[in-house]
């Protein structure tokens, strides 16, 4: 083993050795992992930043989606590749030990870290806002100190801790039992997308989606704002992820090679060929600057083709849609930690395993008070696009990964191939830089600041602390 930290990987088949309190139970089959992945990927994106998106690219929003999907489809097929032959918890973080090394994994870690962390708190937020406007209409009022952040005026967003909490207590109790739950949910929310595509596309103008790209196909500033289909497709990025919580599950499927690939390619699948749906339904039922103004964009298509009871459905999908994005993206991100915990990079007492439900508890509890704390306390507003860059530079990883172990292990067995590998990690890779690029700089620049706190943490614990480190100074 390299002294060096930038020699230090760890082998293709390490995760074979997982077992007691440091495996997790192998529950889940094909059916959850799907709906785990349209749980995640189906939220708040297209019930809200579809009409923002249209804002930026104007009817071009559906080439928008494509573009965004596109990419994601390329990441999604290095996912399955990597997942079923590594079929531990950790998504790309793993990937990247094996394939990279361990500063680069962290750094992945980190922004998978970062990516559900602001995800989580962000939805738990527009719940809550959800939640306290649905009470308000049946004469139940919430005081706004107790509905609200200290930077709205309140003292703490008590219904996004609720949820929080609530959501954290359902994963703890066992990953089955969430994943049940998390399936009826997913057949609700997708149930109201389909009534909104089934009353709005009778209502299709071609007229309303000319001009069809108005500010052009690139990345620009206009008036302040970035514009353009590229400027949408880098916003819309955050209505397509979430299939990756799918490998953060790998650990516990009972058939991972067959399970992963129909979950991780089937949620992908199904998302893209809906959102598509859903947005050319609404674009082409009503010209896109109106569309484009609301901030229940789907609700305020149905009632502009006199369908007002439809819309509260519509809405009350929204309210069910959340929680779901919620639950998968906090089940990710405890198996993150999880993940990193175990191999020394954080307390490894947080990777424990309890023996009755077969789920970090504990790990589980450590990020529903985190991301409490955030939703509760703190503003998000443009800091929400930072999970963005999280993801992309996750995606960017897994690109170079299947590049990099198709040529180091060329005979290691692969349930699942991509074909044309070069050509779709390349895609990944080149797509998910452009779309960085696209974003604005200074939510580039946060993303710098982040991961400079993250290199502090590596130096100052993990460095030294991990097993890889341990191993180095046994052997030295």
């Amino acid at each position: 083993m390299a002294g060096s930290i930038f020699g230090r990987r760890k082998g293709l088949g390490d995760w074979r050795s997982y077992s007691g309190n440091r495996a997790l139970r192998r529950t889940l089959t094909w059916p959850h992992l799907v709906a785990l992945g349209v749980g995640a990927i189906v939220g708040t994106g297209i019930y809200t930043l579809i009409g923002i998106g249209a804002g930026k690219a104007g009817p071009a929003v559906i080439a928008s989606f494509a573009i965004a999907g596109l990419v994601c489809a390329c990441a999604a097929l290095a996912y399955a590749e990597l997942a079923t032959m590594m079929p531990a918890a950790g998504s790309a973080y793993s990937y990247s030990y094996v394939a990279l090394n361990e500063p680069v994994a962290w750094m992945v870690g980190w922004s998978l870290v970062l990516e559900y962390t602001v995800v989580c708190a962000a939805v738990a937020v527009g719940w809550s806002g959800y939640a306290v406007g649905f009470l308000n209409s049946w004469g139940l009022t919430i005081p706004h100190e107790f509905a609200a952040g200290p930077h709205a005026g309140g003292i703490i967003n008590v219904p996004a801790v609720l949820i929080t909490m609530l959501v954290a207590g359902l994963l703890a109790l066992g990953t089955r039992e969430s994943a049940f739950v998390n399936t009826l949910l997913v057949l609700l929310k997708m149930s109201a997308l389909a009534l909104f595509i089934f009353l709005a596309l009778p209502a299709f103008d071609p007229a309303n989606l000319q001009p069809f790209a108005p500010y052009g196909w690139g990345s620009k500033e206009v008036g302040g704002n970035t514009v353009g289909v590229m400027a949408g497709a880098a916003l819309i990025f955050f209505a397509f992820y979430g299939f990756d919580a799918v490998s953060t599950a790998a650990e516990e499927a009972k058939d991972p090679s067959r399970d992963l690939t129909i979950g991780i390619i089937g949620s992908m699948l199904i998302c893209t060929v809906v959102y598509m749906a859903v947005a050319a339904a609404a674009i082409g039922a009503m010209p896109v600057e109106e569309f484009a103004a609301s901030g229940e964009p789907l609700a305020h298509v149905l009632r502009s083709l006199d369908w007002p009871g439809a819309a509260q459905l519509i809405g009350a999908g929204a309210i069910v849609a959340m929680p779901t994005v919620l639950l998968a993206f906090m089940y990710g991100q405890s198996r993150i930690f999880f993940a990193i915990a175990r191999d020394g990079l954080l307390p490894e007492r947080l990777s424990h395993v309890n023996a009755r439900t077969g789920t970090p508890i504990l790990m589980t509890m450590v990020t529903a008070l985190v991301v409490s704390i955030i939703a509760g306390l703190l503003p998000l507003g443009e800091i929400a696009e930072l999970a963005n860059t999280g993801t992309l530079a996750a995606f960017t990883a897994i690109g170079v990964s299947l590049i990099v172990l198709r040529r180091r292990a060329p005979d290691a067995e692969r349930k699942f191939r991509v074909p044309f590998h070069v050509p779709v990690a390349m895609a990944a890779i080149g797509g998910c830089l452009y779309l960085f690029v696209s974003l604005p700089e200074k939510t580039q620049l946060r993303f710098l600041v982040w991961n400079l706190i993250g290199a502090a943490v590596y130096l100052a614990y993990g460095m030294r602390q991990s097993l890889l480190a341990a191993a180095s100074r046994k052997e030295a």
